[in-house]
C-alpha cells in the first residue's frame, strides 16, 4: 500500500465509520489492480473522447453522447439521453443499481468544452489525443473527458458486483455545461422525472492534491449606459457620449475589485470583474448605448445583495458625475450563492479517505475560487464535491493536457470512494 502512514489512514476510516463501510485493506489492494488493469482501456477511450469535438455552442453533441452511450452498452450497461425538452441533446445518464435498496450517488462530468483558440498556438492538434512524455494532449482532456472515461469504467467494475451493494451509483454526462447552462445537470436534477432524492454528487474536475468542497457564487448583470447619438462631425462637442461613459464607469467599478477582505471559511475574498463592453458602432455617429457586463464573485460576508447595492452606488455615483438625458439602466441576469460543505459530509470523507490510501499523500479540502454546478445543487439541498481528478496542465487554455500517471489513482480512490458510500 502506497500512501500515508497507517496511523492517518485510521484516523480518515474512524471519521467516516459511523456513516459508512470502509473496504478492507484487501480490497483496496484489489481496486488498485483494478485501476491499473483498466487503465489503458481509459486512456484509449479518453483519446476517442477528445478526437470527437464538442465545442459548446459550436459542435453537435450526438457523436460523443453516442460513443459514450455505445461504450456503456458493449459493457452491458443501459444509458439514457437527456434533451431540453426540444429533442436538443444535452447529457446522458446511466445506472447501476444496487442489489438492495439504498442511497443514490451521482458521478457527473461534462462532455462538452470550450473552444479551441489558436489552432497554430498547440503543441498537438487539440483533438489529436497525442501523448508525449506522459502527457495527453487535447481540448477537453482534463475538462472533463478523462473523467467521463474513468467513469465508464468504474461504473463497469461495480456492475461486476452490484448485488452486494445497496442502493444507487448513477453517472451523468452534462453536454451543456460550458454554455453556462448546465443543460444536462438541470434537466437530470430538476427535469419532470428527476429522481427523488440524490444523497450525493460527486465532479470528475480535475486536480489530484484536493477534494473541492465548495465554490464562491456570483451575481451577474448587464450595465446599459444611455447617451444621445449625433454626428461626430458636428460642430458642438457635446458630453452625451455612452462609450465614454462607459469608460468612467468601468473605471469607477476597478476600484472596488476586491470589495470586502476574506471570508474565514473560505479563505477566498469577493471579487468583481467588469468583463465586457459593447457599444458604438461605425466612426461617424455618437454612440448612444453601451453595455458593460459585470461579474461579482460571492462569499459568506459579501452576498448578492451586497454585490447589487455597490453596483447600484457605484451606477448612482457615475450617473451624478456624468449626467445624461436618460440614466444607466441595469439589467440583472443571474447569480448563484456560494457554497460549503461540512469536513464530515460522506462523500467528502469517502473521497479523502480512499485518496489517503491511494495516493502517497491525502488530499486536501479546498473551497474554489469557480463557480460551478456544486453552487446549483446546493440550491437543491444536494451535497456536491466540485473536483478530484487527474493531473492537468493549461486549463481551458493552449496545450490543454493530462498526466495519463495519474488516471488510474484518480479511478481507485473513486471506485474505493463509491463502495465506502454503497457498501
Amino acid at each position: 500500500m502506497t500512501g500515508m502512514g497507517r496511523e492517518h489512514e485510521q484516523e480518515q476510516e474512524s471519521a467516516a465509520a459511523e456513516m459508512v463501510r470502509i473496504p478492507s485493506a484487501v480490497e483496496s489492494a484489489a481496486i488498485g489492480k483494478a485501476a491499473t488493469v483498466d487503465a489503458p482501456s481509459v486512456v484509449a477511450l479518453t483519446q476517442r473522447l477528445v478526437a470527437t469535438p464538442s465545442r459548446a455552442g459550436v459542435d453537435p453533441y450526438e457523436p460523443i453522447l453516442s460513443l459514450l452511450s455505445s461504450w456503456l452498452a458493449e459493457h452491458g450497461l443501459a444509458s439514457l439521453p437527456l434533451d431540453n425538452g426540444s429533442d436538443a441533446p444535452v447529457g446522458l445518464v446511466c445506472d447501476v443499481a444496487g442489489g438492495s435498496p439504498g442511497a443514490r450517488y451521482v458521478l457527473d462530468a461534462c462532455v462538452d468544452t470550450p473552444p479551441f483558440g489558436d489552432v497554430d498556438s498547440w503543441r498537438h492538434p487539440p483533438t489529436g489525443g497525442v501523448i508525449e512524455d506522459g502527457w495527453l494532449y487535447g481540448r477537453g482532456s482534463s475538462d472533463c473527458k478523462a473523467a467521463a472515461a474513468v467513469f465508464c469504467h468504474l461504473a463497469a467494475r461495480v456492475h461486476e458486483q452490484a448485488d452486494q451493494l445497496g442502493g444507487t451509483l448513477t453517472l451523468l454526462f452534462d453536454a451543456d455545461e460550458h454554455t453556462g447552462g448546465f443543460g444536462g445537470a438541470k434537466r437530470y436534477f430538476a427535469g419532470p422525472d428527476a429522481p427523488t432524492a440524490v444523497a450525493g454528487v460527486m465532479l470528475g474536475y480535475p486536480g489530484l492534491e484536493r477534494v473541492v468542497i465548495g465554490g464562491r457564487g456570483f451575481w451577474r448583470a448587464q450595465l446599459v449606459v444611455h447617451g444621445t447619438a449625433g454626428h461626430t462631425g458636428a460642430s458642438s462637442i457635446g458630453d452625451s457620449n455612452a462609450v465614454t461613459k462607459a469608460a468612467v464607469l468601468i473605471q469607477a467599478l476597478t476600484r472596488h475589485q476586491v470589495p470586502a477582505p476574506p471570508d474565514a471559511a473560505y479563505e477566498l475574498a469577493p471579487k468583481l470583474t467588469v468583463t465586457a463592453a459593447h457599444g458604438g458602432e461605425g466612426y461617424s455617429i455618437v454612440p448612444d448605448r453601451c453595455v458593460v457586463n459585470v461579474d461579482v464573485r460571492l462569499t459568506p460576508n459579501f452576498d448578492q445583495q451586497a454585490a447589487a447595492d455597490l453596483v447600484a452606488t457605484v451606477v448612482a455615483d457615475v450617473d451624478r458625475q456624468v449626467p445624461t438625458a436618460t440614466a444607466t439602466t441595469t439589467d440583472y441576469l443571474t447569480s448563484w450563492p456560494p457554497f460549503r460543505l461540512t469536513d464530515d459530509a460522506p462523500i467528502v470523507t469517502a473521497l479523502t479517505a480512499a485518496g489517503a490510501r491511494h495516493l502517497d499523500q491525502a488530499p486536501g479540502r479546498k473551497v474554489a475560487g469557480p463557480s460551478n454546478i456544486g453552487n446549483y445543487l446546493a440550491s437543491l439541498g444536494i451535497p456536491a464535491t466540485a473536483g478530484f481528478g487527474v493531473a492537468y496542465r493549461n486549463l481551458h487554455g493552449t496545450d490543454e493536457c493530462i498526466e495519463v500517471a495519474t488516471i488510474p489513482l484518480m479511478q481507485a480512490v473513486y471506485h474505493e470512494a463509491v463502495l465506502t458510500l454503497l457498501g
